[in-house]
């Protein structure tokens, strides 16, 4: 159930709300568990989070644990696909799909 990457704006009482943030993870393996800590208490704020992951965090397996889990719980956590690619990753900033990453 992935949510669209469409950008909103909200103002309630003149104060500028970001609903739709971009959360880029790399290769600082060792820094996954406090990372996803973080995206959830995000989640918990109903901020829309668009997982973003580099070429080696979306595909290596290392001694912190392996890329299908960590996938795995990223997509689980945001509730939205991983942009992996750079062909994947264009689209954000033309299309304005995000409020903040």
């Amino acid at each position: 159930n992935n949510r669209s990457l469409n950008s909103s704006h909200n103002k309630s009482e003149g104060v500028f709300r970001l609903k739709t943030i971009g959360f880029a993870v790399c290769g600082s393996f060792c820094t996954f568990k406090a990372v996803f800590e973080e995206i959830e208490k995000l989640r918990k704020h109903d901020y829309n989070i668009i997982p973003i992951m580099s070429e080696n965090a979306y595909n290596l397996d290392t001694r912190f644990g392996d890329a299908a889990y960590w996938r795995g719980q990223l997509t689980e956590i945001t509730d939205n696909r991983i942009i992996h690619t750079i062909p994947g990753a264009e689209p954000i900033g033309p299309k304005k799909l995000l409020d903040a990453l």
